[in-house]
């Protein structure tokens, strides 16, 4: 048999399993949909030009356009001290699937760990124990300005 086809072939059967991974790994976006219900009580999304995606409360910031934003970064919302220090200590780092994944697991335990303050609380008091991919992929999904994600990262503001 021809060694490019059998080069070919063999290539095409190991991409298979890691492409499925990779999808598995970045969740579902409609499964999301129906996991922002749990988040809809504090958190809206609503698009710039005014269009309710999500109408919810207004306890936390707008998550229309989260992955790719910055830290404490809607204008007019009060943050908490905690994500405050988070952004004044990676002022250039933005949200990004794996910060987002690791942030609502552990909101509080995230800004201990990352903010260098460790008695940084959180007003987010809920923890997001599964679907942690499926929310996160929704969230992307409400974020059209989004860079390119990295495909791996343990979570640390980027």
């Amino acid at each position: 048999m021809n060694k490019r086809l059998i080069a070919a072939l063999a290539l095409t059967t190991l991409a298979a399993p890691a492409t499925a991974l990779a999808q598995d790994a970045a969740g579902d976006a409609a499964k999301g949909e129906k996991e922002f219900n749990k988040c809809k009580a504090c958190h809206m999304i609503q698009s710039p030009d005014g269009e309710d995606i999500v109408k919810g409360g207004k306890t936390g910031p707008n998550l229309y356009g989260i992955v790719g934003r910055g830290f404490a970064a809607v204008e007019d919302y009060k943050y908490g001290d905690g994500i405050m220090e988070l952004a004044a200590a990676n002022p250039d780092a933005v949200w990004d699937i794996h910060s987002l994944k690791a942030y609502v697991t552990d909101p509080t335990g995230y800004l201990d760990q990352y903010s260098g303050d460790e008695s940084a609380r959180s007003k987010m008091t809920f923890k997001l124990t599964r679907n942690q991919d499926d929310l996160v992929a929704y969230l992307l999904s409400v974020s059209p300005d989004a860079p390119e994600q990295p495909a791996e990262s343990d979570g640390a503001p980027q």
